[in-house]
């Protein structure tokens, strides 16, 4: 399972282009974050997040969680070895050159 993200969509559809317009908004509503912290918030994917933060995010954007998280499928096959182990994913071949001592 991923989820995608949908802040600074939901951002661009409130008029609201500059991840400094928020830094503000969640200070009235209790929540501190500087504006570096606020600029990550907006361009990557949270991997742990407050309700706190949530709840802020959602009243500003008059939105639901369920609006700015949308989960998505992602089916990813496994490959396997002959032994039935799962192979280390993301193993690509690189092309190599041997050079040998005695010739340049």
């Amino acid at each position: 399972m991923g989820f995608d993200w949908r802040l600074r969509h939901l951002m661009a559809e409130r008029d609201m282009f500059q991840t400094t317009d928020l830094v503000p908004k969640l200070a009235e509503r209790g929540v501190v974050l500087s504006r570096e912290q606020v600029y990550r918030l907006v361009t990557q994917p949270p991997q742990r997040l407050s309700m706190d933060t949530l709840v802020a995010l959602c009243d500003i954007l008059q939105c639901t969680p369920n609006d700015l998280i949308q989960p998505k499928v992602v089916n990813r096959q496994v490959p396997k070895t002959a032994d039935g182990t799962t192979a280390p994913a993301d193993i690509t071949p690189r092309r190599t050159t041997i050079r040998r001592p005695d010739r340049p």
